[in-house]
C-alpha cells in the first residue's frame, strides 16, 4: 500500500527520479547515445532525486517538496519539448537538430569544421519507442507522475 506518511511520499518521488535517471544509463550502455536534450532532461532528476535523499535524512520540509515537484516539472517541460523536436512541431536546436546555419556563406573548410563539430546523436530523431512513444514521451509521461506525487506529499504535509 502507498505510504501516508509526506516524508515517505517525497522519498517515492525522490527514488522515481533516481530510477529514471539509473534507465536512462541503462540505455546509455547497451548503445543508446543520449542527444544534448536528452542529457538536459537528467539535471531536473538529479535535483529531484537529490531532495528525495535529504528529506529522507532530514524529515520532510514544505519548501525542499515544493523544489521537488518544481524539478519534476521542469523535467516535464524539457521532455515536452524534446517530444515537440522529435514530431516536428518546432524546430529544436540547430546544433542537435541537423541544421547548419549559413550554408551560402561559409566557405568549405568552415563547413567541414562545423560538421565534424556536429554532434552525432540528433535531437529530431528518435532512436528508440515502446507503445508509441519515444523516451522523452516516456520520461515526459513519468515526470508528470512524479510532480503529482511530490504534490501528494506536500498536500500530506499539510493535512499533518
Amino acid at each position: 500500500m502507498f505510504p501516508q506518511d509526506s516524508r515517505h511520499i517525497a522519498t517515492i518521488a525522490g527514488l522515481g527520479s533516481a530510477a529514471l535517471l539509473a534507465a536512462a544509463l541503462v540505455f546509455q550502455s547497451i548503445g543508446y547515445a543520449p542527444c544534448e536534450l536528452c542529457i538536459l532532461q537528467r539535471w531536473p532528476h538529479v535535483a529531484a532525486a537529490a531532495i528525495g535523499l535529504i528529506i529522507w535524512f532530514t524529515g520532510f520540509r514544505r519548501a525542499l517538496a515544493i523544489l521537488g515537484m518544481a524539478a519534476a516539472g521542469v523535467a516535464m517541460g524539457l521532455a515536452l519539448y524534446h517530444v515537440g523536436v522529435e514530431y516536428g512541431w518546432w524546430p529544436g536546436p540547430s546544433h542537435c537538430s541537423g541544421g547548419v546555419s549559413n550554408l551560402t556563406t561559409l566557405s568549405t573548410k568552415d563547413l567541414m569544421t562545423q560538421l565534424q563539430a556536429a554532434p552525432v546523436v540528433r535531437c529530431d530523431e528518435v532512436a528508440w519507442r515502446f507503445l508509441g512513444l519515444s523516451m522523452a514521451g516516456w520520461n515526459m509521461l513519468c515526470s508528470a507522475g512524479l510532480a503529482l506525487v511530490w504534490a501528494m506529499s506536500l498536500r500530506r504535509g499539510a493535512a499533518a
